[in-house]
């Protein structure tokens, strides 16, 4: 499917070109990523600090975001892990990159864009509540800024540093944790992001975590891509 909007979907809020859209199993939305207003004056000096960008870029040569781990890689047997049962994201903790980041939950907004959460909490996380909570058969996403002119870098700034075989573990209300394993981290830009592969059917639990990436426009006021993390849950 393609990433563009269609002609029925209403365009998404802040100062992105390309909104993300989010496939459901009866309606369209559009995404607005997270990140509008990013980058103000505080980051805007010659020295600033630029949030790092992984290595493999959609549409030069980069391989697909499927899992490069068998179903025997992810859980030691030869079926994909049982998801677990339906329940709301409490934190998010990335080793590699120093995350431990509260989940807020995230849902809809009244013009059927999605929701992110405010730049005055640009160090929290936020869940797609309307898709698969973490741990549950199919994609479930969990979005956060890259950085606020407030406080500088935000929540996912070093998201891009990911590698495959990272850990990520996700703490739910029932007290289950879940635990992904980082399969590909890739850069997309807004007019071409992979909906399918974030937001479309899965039979196994995974996971996908999304930021704001690339050289930052400052005339535009935006970045042009979105860095995607596809992990996939194990036991």
């Amino acid at each position: 499917m393609s990433s563009r909007p269609d002609a029925t979907a209403r365009r998404a809020g802040g100062r992105h070109g390309h909104p993300w859209r989010a496939v459901g199993a009866a309606v369209v939305v559009l995404l607005a990523m997270v990140g509008s207003g990013l980058i103000g004056a505080s980051l805007k000096t010659a020295e600033a600090v630029r949030p790092p960008q992984p290595q493999a870029q959609a549409g030069a040569g980069a391989p697909t975001p499927a899992s490069p781990f068998s179903d025997a890689d992810l859980d030691g047997t030869d079926e994909p892990p049982a998801g677990l049962p339906r329940s709301a994201p409490t934190t998010i903790s990335i080793p590699r990159i120093g995350v431990n980041a509260e989940v807020m939950t995230l849902g809809t907004n009244p013009d059927g864009t999605v929701q992110v959460p405010p730049l005055d909490q640009a160090l929290l996380a936020g869940w797609y509540e309307p898709g698969p909570s973490p741990g549950e058969v199919g994609n479930a996403v969990i979005v956060g800024h890259v950085d606020s002119a407030a406080i500088g870098p935000a929540v996912f700034f070093n998201l891009g540093a990911l590698q495959p075989g990272d850990t990520i573990t996700v703490n739910r209300e029932d007290g289950q944790p879940a635990s992904f394993r980082v399969e590909s981290v890739t850069s997309h830009p807004k007019d071409a992001f992979p909906t399918e592969q974030v937001y479309g059917p899965s039979d196994r639990p995974g996971l996908r975590v999304v930021t704001c990436g690339g050289q930052f426009d400052e005339a535009t006021g935006s970045y042009p891509d979105n860095v995607i993390v596809f992990a996939s849950l194990i036991t």
